[in-house]
């Protein structure tokens, strides 16, 4: 039974790894006009935060032997992250690219802005970037942890688990802080 819902799986866990960070990256050179959602960025870093605590309660709830509440707990994380995803993407392919130290919102980088921001603007990078890679890498290490928990192979879930839990974590908490800096720069 494990081994053939794993099976039966595999094909849909490599197109989804595959498939959604390639969709993401060709909607970005997509530009829609016509439609306002500068609402989303505090919507989509809220399903971030969301997701880090639902995550938490997730592996609590194992720890406490509660395998029901940690099953709906991660399906509402993987929620939360889907959601978060679609809000992300409409965002972005509606509205012009914000950039981090931009105060005058001309989508152009002074020397003054430069200046005021340098001290940040590579923590900011180093955050931005790092959670970019990790949140394509997390589309598999999720979707192979998830399989393998509803396929009942405990002991490869939980192995899994150990690696996708504190990556996932850090991917939603990493969003909310990349959205904190980049904020005050939203025109």
């Amino acid at each position: 039974m494990q081994i053939d819902l794993e099976k039966k799986y595999r094909p849909w866990v490599i197109l989804a790894s595959i498939a959604i960070p390639l969709v993401v990256a060709a909607l970005f050179t997509v530009k829609i006009e016509g439609y306002d959602f500068t609402f989303l960025p505090p919507v989509y870093a809220t399903l971030n935060g969301l997701t880090a605590v639902i995550l938490t309660a997730a592996v609590i709830a194992i720890k406490k032997g509660n395998r029901k509440l940690h099953e709906r707990l991660i399906k509402l994380a993987i929620l939360c992250s889907l959601l978060f995803l679609v809000g992300y993407i409409l965002y972005h392919i509606t509205t012009l690219h914000t950039l981090y130290g931009d105060l005058n919102h001309n989508h152009v980088l002074d020397a003054e802005e430069i200046m005021q921001f340098q001290s940040t603007r590579l923590v900011y990078f180093v955050l931005l970037i790092s959670h970019i890679i990790l949140s394509i890498a997390i589309i598999p290490m999720v979707l192979i942890t998830y399989v393998k928990g509803i396929a009942g192979n405990f002991e490869s879930h939980k192995k899994w688990g150990k690696r996708t839990f504190p990556l996932w974590l850090y991917v939603a908490v990493s969003g909310v802080v990349v959205y904190l800096m980049i904020s005050p720069f939203y025109a």
